[in-house]
């Protein structure tokens, strides 16, 4: 048995690592509350001003609105290929599959100012540079290999005799799909697309390389204004950042426990 200090070593690492992620966001949510034009903490007294201002703002709002467009867009598109990549891999053969692995888990290898590189260097070419579809492309290829990677954890526990028996009463194969296959990984499917929806809500080092002002998303916004002019707006963008990033985890640890429960009934 490890002695006890082991224990209350542990546990003071674990909380200065815990501290050391969530000090960040501890002192963002009350400086957004400010009522000065400039960040102070701890604040005097307390404004909803600077949130006023997110919505009163043309440039916020439309970023804002532009952010949701792209995060819904790039989800779904990538939770589309990465659900049929992780299904193709589970039905090929052990080699074929796990090519399909590697090809799929690239981009989480790649390191993105390489990546953000490639895409400037290509949407020169291809005219792409500062528009939607080339936004939701670079987001859609950062966010699969999440949705691969869920839907591949869910299929590892289905039983593909269910499959086989579908298709032994005379089921086709996109009825074995909708009706069978797509139904015991649903929990994948969502996790996947909770998680796609994160990377593409937070992604700001491919935006940017690959856009100026036509597309001009959330966290291109506030890079730009802490580089321009520091002002508590920022800070309550970041906690609304921080606030859809918080609800959209929770969110996907009760599907997982939820998942959890029916595998143990």
């Amino acid at each position: 048995m490890r002695p006890s200090w082991w224990f209350a070593a542990a546990a003071v690492v674990a909380a200065l690592v815990l501290a050391f992620l969530f000090l960040p966001a501890l002192v963002v949510i009350p400086v957004s509350f400010t009522d000065r034009s400039y960040l102070s903490f701890p604040a005097e007294s307390w404004s909803w001003q600077h949130y006023r201002q997110l919505v009163d703002s043309p440039v916020w709002r439309g970023s804002l609105l532009q952010s949701v467009a792209v995060s819904a867009v790039s989800t779904l598109a990538a939770t589309l290929l990465g659900a049929a990549a992780a299904i193709g891999a589970w039905r090929l053969g052990a080699r074929l599959g796990a090519l399909v692995r590697l090809l799929a888990l690239l981009p989480l290898i790649v390191p993105t100012i390489v990546g953000a590189l490639a895409y400037y260097r290509l949407y020169i070419d291809l005219g792409l540079l500062d528009t939607f579809t080339g936004v939701v492309i670079a987001h859609v290829v950062a966010a699969m290999p999440f949705v691969f990677v869920s839907v591949g954890s869910a299929l590892a526990n289905f039983d593909p005799r269910l499959e086989q028996a579908a298709r032994s009463m005379g089921a086709r194969p996109w009825q074995v799909l909708w009706r069978i296959t797509l139904p015991g990984v649903r929990s994948g499917l969502v996790s996947g697309a909770i998680f796609a929806f994160i990377v593409s809500w937070d992604e700001l080092v491919v935006l940017l390389f690959v856009t100026t002002r036509n597309v001009y998303l959330l966290p291109r916004a506030m890079w730009d204004g802490i580089n321009e002019n520091v002002d508590p707006t920022i800070a309550a963008v970041a906690t609304l950042m921080i606030v859809i990033t918080f609800i959209r985890l929770c969110a996907e640890r009760l599907l997982a426990h939820h998942r959890q429960k029916q595998e143990l009934s």
